[in-house]
């Protein structure tokens, strides 16, 4: 949620925000003449209180016919202080609810309009020539049915299109994956968290995700909770109504889940494989900080993210989404793509966002600071997840069917340097 101060004093800013990622301005003037409605209620509840409280001491000195006049007339002004107190409370509802609806204000330089207006930051490593090598490139699919590592027919046997098993040397590289991604979290002083993955909605809520896209999100009717897409929602609620201390500096999370997505209105986009499922895992890096060092925690998430990427010897770039394509929650957004060589372009495996005080400021997340309480900055940013294991086998497929192991995982497959495929 914005800052509703920043909505008053500065309404152009917000406007202009909400034009950059493609949403209605005219929101904010709705949200204005609503807040102006509650504090006129308000001032008019506050003038009639007065009023009775002052009535009140003038019955109790009267008598006879003139306190019975000031009776009617106490009865008369206790039905308006109702009046205007059912006025601001309404007023002040529908101020919120649209307030809840307004994304977040992108940073300064972020670029304007939707998914096709990112600006690539840059391009680290050189895809491999295939035909030079003499290799016929395979996707990951094919590679990994070859492995016995992926099985997607029994997947959807079991549980329906989208899902699949990872079996043999394929759990064992998820595994890898996960474990190396936890473990560069903990040397760069984050604490493990193992999340829940099904929350309240007003934790889901608070962090953004019920807004445009929220009918990708599975909802358990029966017991109002949400199955969640990322562990940034858990951690993002963990402090919930917390005053926190940053005076040690950030706090800095590294949740574990399993998550769920519907992948709504993907259809016949990227369906072969497991490249857009209903269900993966994911090791997840959050952060609360001072909301004055929130891009520089933002940029040091990105760093964390293509060490891993450089360490795994995938060739990536590195491009800063547009506004119209942030998510509500986020002021700016960094995504990584790996090179796809079955596919020829580039796919996004982690990505990382700067909340700015949007989401704390929902979720009632605070620090103290000399005049009071202030909402802290939220960040996060993905290390390891499945969809790793896409460009991990197209980028280091072999001749034979193997695939080569980058050193950094080689100690989570038992020194294994080369993935051999079954007969």
């Amino acid at each position: 949620m914005i800052d509703l101060a920043l909505l008053r004093t500065e309404p152009d800013v917000v406007r202009a925000a909400q034009a950059a990622r493609g949403d209605d301005p005219s929101v904010v003037d709705a949200v204005v003449a609503a807040d102006e409605r509650r504090r006129a209620a308000l001032a008019g509840f506050e003038e009639a209180r007065a009023q009775q409280k002052a009535l009140g001491r003038d019955v109790a000195k009267a008598q006879g016919d003139e306190k019975a006049a000031l009776l009617a007339k106490t009865k008369e002004l206790a039905e308006r202080v109702k009046a205007l107190q059912a006025e601001a409370d309404e007023a002040d509802a529908a101020a919120k609810s649209l307030l809840m609806s307004i994304g977040n204000i992108p940073e300064p330089g972020v670029p304007a309009g939707g998914a096709d207006d990112y600006a690539v930051l840059k391009t680290v490593g050189t895809p491999r020539d295939f035909a030079r090598e003499g290799i016929e490139v395979k996707d990951h699919l094919a590679i990994g049915e070859g492995l016995r590592a992926i099985d997607m027919e029994r997947g959807a046997k079991v549980s329906g299109s989208r899902f699949f098993f990872l079996t043999g040397i394929g759990a064992r590289l998820e595994l890898a994956i996960l474990n190396a991604a936890m473990d560069t979290a903990l040397r760069y002083g984050f604490s493990p968290m193992i999340t829940p993955t099904l929350v309240r909605p007003e934790t889901m809520s608070g962090t953004g995700f019920l807004g445009q896209h929220s009918d990708e999100i599975y909802y358990l009717e029966r017991d109002e909770l949400y199955l969640t897409g990322t562990s940034e929602v858990a951690l993002a609620g963990y402090h919930t109504d917390e005053i926190v201390d940053l005076s040690d500096g950030p706090l800095r999370y590294a949740g574990w889940s399993a998550c769920y997505r519907r992948e709504a209105g993907a259809a016949g986009r990227d369906t072969r494989g497991i490249i857009r499922v209903h269900q993966f895992h994911k090791v997840e890096m959050f952060a609360f900080t001072h909301a004055a060092d929130a891009s520089a925690e933002h940029e040091r998430f990105l760093s964390i993210e293509e060490e891993f990427l450089q360490g795994l010897e995938l060739p990536y770039r590195v491009i800063d989404t547009a506004a119209g394509d942030l998510g509500s929650s986020a002021a700016r957004k960094f995504d990584c793509e790996a090179w796809l060589p079955s596919q020829e372009r580039w796919l996004e495996v982690t990505s990382t966002s700067n909340c700015t005080t949007f989401q704390a400021r929902r979720l009632g997340v605070r620090e103290r600071v000399e005049k009071g309480t202030q909402p802290v900055a939220t960040i996060n940013g993905t290390i390891g997840t499945t969809r790793w294991i896409v460009p991990l086998l197209e980028n280091h497929q072999q001749a034979d069917g193997s695939v080569y192991v980058p050193a950094p995982l080689r100690p989570y497959l038992g020194g294994l340097e080369v993935l051999e495929p079954v007969s």
